[in-house]
């Protein structure tokens, strides 16, 4: 027999009985029912109940056996009593007496359960991550995770994409986040970084004439943490293309990140057609870039409602240039208690407040209330309601002043407003590609054009677009939103020199810094570059939304805490003396 098993914890059932097996695992707890012992011993695979009377040439020794202990058992397997039956789990049919144990290894006292889900403080699971894994749901989780990266590979390979490692010590170059910096040994003073995305080099493959190109890549950025996002490194997708266009690359992801779905999520409805919507449409009708889809409310302009009204806050606000009154339709929302809730909302998100008005029947047919019907009369308030689609029991809500001052806060009152009237349909994968990025914005004190978004972009238009107003110019930029998350951004690459000069130009940067910054890629492109573009995918936030968590650290095998620290291994830590004197450096003392 095997030193350790003979089967997994969830191999037995009924077909093995009167077998002597082998089985080792942890002891996930244990009951004593009056001089029999219970053991629900647990590994990976499962869980298989274990007993021993006082018959047991080892109960002595069982009796000492606690929580968490690593053992293994030697026993003959026994069918259950009808009555005794557990269904629920594979192995439940059948039960093992113990004639033969080894403590494998003890366990002392643990700082936190394995069994259950009782909610521990984080710091605690984050600084005994190797307890915490062991309970079920993360396990479950990993696996889940491993799983969805093996589907993605297939589904590249089958699509004709090599996979390729590009490097992961390479030099610094400022991609919208901060780098983490490798000090030389060889080099003193100067610095390598980790990538925070493979981006100049899966452009460089494609210069190289590789047609399809995909990575499951490491990407390291100094960010500040959030709940989707991990503060120091995560996973992606990461695909480049050849000859395409940006619909080439919609064609080519969708079927890879649909079938995940459609693999892994459980059962849920996953959309089929994506829906494109330009950047400008996604803030107007949902405040955000990453709009939920499966919420149906789309908010309008309603400017023209409120101009010279009785409503003096909006009419004063609209004689300003670029201001505007948005409009949230709120179906099911009329009663005076959710206005006023929705309301509080918005004094918690640091605005004023948000006005509203709710439409009623009072016993003389339909009547709008709130302080926004009285100020600006029934003919306004009835023009609102046949623009919106709304009637009785309905309400909306209104934010004025500059779009983007007031725009996420409008979105995420959006999401709060689906949720609490039920309208969010929570069974249910909605996705949606985001186009038509805006590549420049101004500084509104300086006047300064800097890019919005990512520079690398082809502008639509090429070099005639940028001859034009900066402010109009759009690039073949696109993200893919699920959910109210960004699971896949991307981009048809900028190929040409002469284009990425002139765009870096306008934004204040010369030849010589473009070229001091990316020389690499810009020095490539003078060699015959062909149009290409690609995306990566977030696989931590894909597996997140899978796994139906609200929190990416809990798709991560071993992450950091909200203030990259890994409380486990003890990272960041202060190097010894030696290794500073290597590489040259010292500590400068912080005030």
């Amino acid at each position: 027999m095997h030193a350790y098993r003979s089967h997994t914890c969830a191999a037995l059932n009924k077909t093995n009985v009167g077998e002597t097996v082998r089985l080792s695992g942890w002891v996930h707890r244990v009951r004593d029912h009056g001089g029999l012992l219970f053991i629900d011993l647990r590994d990976h695979f499962g869980v298989t109940q274990v007993m021993a009377d006082p018959d047991s040439p080892v109960f002595a020794e069982i009796e000492k056996v606690r929580s968490e202990w690593c053992i293994r058992i030697d026993g003959e397997v026994k069918a259950r009593d009808e009555s005794l039956v557990n269904d629920k789990i594979p192995t439940g049919e059948v039960e093992v007496f113990i004639r033969d144990i080894e403590i494998l290894g003890k366990s002392e006292e643990l700082p936190l359960p394995v069994f259950g889900d009782q909610e521990y403080p984080e710091e605690t699971r984050l600084k005994y991550r190797y307890l915490d894994l062991r309970r079920e749901k993360l396990q479950r989780n990993m696996i889940m995770r491993s799983n969805v990266v093996s589907s993605m590979r297939k589904r590249m390979w089958d699509k004709g994409f090599n996979e390729f490692q590009t490097p992961i010590i390479t030099a610094s170059s400022p991609e919208g986040a901060r780098d983490f910096l490798v000090p030389s040994r060889l080099h003193p003073g100067k610095f390598y970084a980790l990538p925070q995305a493979p981006q100049q080099f899966k452009q460089l493959i494609m210069v190289s004439g590789y047609d399809k190109y995909f990575q499951i890549a490491p990407c390291f950025r100094d960010e500040d943490p959030r709940a989707d996002r991990s503060p120091t490194d995560f996973y992606q997708l990461d695909m480049e293309m050849s000859f395409v266009t940006q619909q080439d690359v919609f064609d080519t992801i969708q079927p890879v990140i649909q079938g995940v779905f459609e693999e892994f999520g459980g059962g849920k409805k996953v959309d089929e057609t994506w829906e494109q919507i330009s950047y400008k449409d996604a803030a107007l009708w949902y405040g955000s870039d990453k709009p939920d889809l499966r919420n149906p409310i789309k908010m309008q302009i309603v400017s023209e409602h409120f101009k010279d009204s009785g409503f003096a806050i909006f009419a004063k606000l609209l004689e300003n240039e670029g201001t505007e009154i948005r409009a949230i339709p709120a179906p099911k929302g009329g009663s005076r208690k959710f206005c006023d809730r929705m309301n509080k909302f918005a004094q918690q998100e640091g605005l004023p407040g948000m006005g509203y008005i709710f439409w009623r029947d009072q016993g003389e047919g339909l009547e709008a209330a709130g302080p926004l019907a009285k100020n600006i009369g029934p003919e306004r308030t009835e023009a609102i309601r046949q623009q919106l689609g709304l009637g009785l029991g309905d309400a909306a809500f209104f934010l004025g002043g500059k779009p983007k001052a007031f725009e996420s806060v409008a979105g995420r009152a959006r999401n709060v407003i689906g949720e609490e009237l039920g309208l969010t349909d929570q069974n249910r994968f909605a996705f949606a590609w985001v186009v038509d990025f805006p590549i420049y914005e101004q500084d509104e004190e300086t006047g300064k054009i800097d890019f919005e978004h990512n520079p690398f972009s082809m502008p639509q238009g090429g070099m005639e677009a940028l001859e034009g107003n900066p402010l109009e110019v759009l690039g073949y930029q696109y993200d893919l939103a699920c959910n109210g998350y960004e699971l896949v951004s991307g981009a048809i690459r900028n190929h040409k020199p002469e284009i990425m000069f002139k765009a870096f130009e306008i934004a204040g940067y010369g030849k010589d810094e473009v070229e001091k910054r990316f020389g690499g890629m810009v020095n490539a492109f003078q060699y015959g570059a062909p149009p290409h573009g690609g995306c990566a995918a977030g696989i931590d936030r894909i597996v997140m939304l899978l796994a139906d968590e609200a929190n990416i650290r809990e798709v991560i095998m071993f992450p950091m805490n909200q203030r990259a620290e890994d409380l486990m291994m003890g990272a960041p830590n202060l190097p010894m003396n030696e290794q500073m004197r290597e590489l040259s450096l010292r500590v400068i003392e912080q005030d």
